[in-house]
């Protein structure tokens, strides 16, 4: 049977409370493969596996139980390798990069952070710093609205001008954030956001982090900041040839999103 992993270790982890269950219906007990001083935290793949809101809960819940009692490295939800003999021979393989992962993200979590343009407070920032876009939306308002192309001009000079303020933005919070952590991972862009970032933190400085996004939020009250975390380190494992291969339902992340 196909055998479903969670999360790497050192096998001096105090490992997971008894019967802990996992993906699956019923939950599928978790166990723990052991290679040299690394272990894996395991199950039996369930067959179907897909990512239902139950079956992330489930994979994240162990990760957290693990996770409060030392140092994992998280998989990706749905990583699939065909048994348990396939993973500790990555354990092997890969044993050089999962110590040197597990030193560098011990005792930290990660924070993600999505940011937004309030869109009626960014357009007065627009017009209040642009006095070229001020002076278009003024003549069109005293010709009655303007031509369909003076229309046309000043809703491109304003896309012009949100895009730009996007990017500037973007850098003003990463300034604010990245002092309060030790690593910053830019996520992938996404409609309707100007930043998506991760962050690692030590969980004794989560406070100071914490701190630093209500600043920004006090100093950029023209963006919506939405935080998420503490979470595993997701973004900070560095997956890809060091992940076991193989998923069984996309490799979805339930972690940064």
């Amino acid at each position: 049977m196909s055998t479903y992993i969670y999360g790497i270790t050192a096998t001096s982890h105090p490992g997971l409370p008894e019967g802990m269950g996992g993906v699956g219906e019923p939950p599928l007990p978790v166990r723990v493969l052991r290679e040299g001083d690394l272990a894996a935290l395991v199950s039996d793949a369930p067959e179907g596996l897909r990512p239902k809101r139950r079956e992330l809960l489930a994979h994240q819940n162990v990760l957290s139980e693990a996770g409060a009692a030392g140092c994992v490295l998280p998989m990706r939800f749905g990583s699939v390798a065909p048994d348990d003999d396939a993973v500790t021979a990555v354990l092997a393989e890969r044993a050089e990069h999962y110590r040197e992962r597990l030193q560098a993200l011990d005792d930290r979590v990660e924070y993600n952070v999505k940011a937004n343009h309030v869109e009626e407070a960014v357009l007065h920032h627009v017009m209040a710093g642009n006095p070229e876009i001020r002076a278009l939306a003024e003549a069109n308002r005293q010709a009655g609205g303007g031509s369909y192309e003076q229309k046309i001009q000043l809703g491109e000079m304003v896309a012009s001008a949100v895009k730009a303020k996007e990017a500037e933005d973007a850098v003003a919070l990463e300034r604010v954030l990245e002092p309060a952590a030790d690593a910053v991972s830019v996520g992938p862009e996404s409609t309707g956001w100007l930043a998506n970032v991760s962050y690692l933190v030590k969980r004794e400085a989560a406070e100071e982090f914490l701190a630093a996004v209500e600043q920004a939020r006090t100093g950029l009250p023209h963006l919506e900041v939405r935080l998420n975390g503490p979470l595993p380190p997701y973004s900070f494992v560095e997956p890809g040839p060091a992940e076991p291969a193989g998923t069984a339902a996309g490799g979805t992340d339930t972690g940064a999103g």
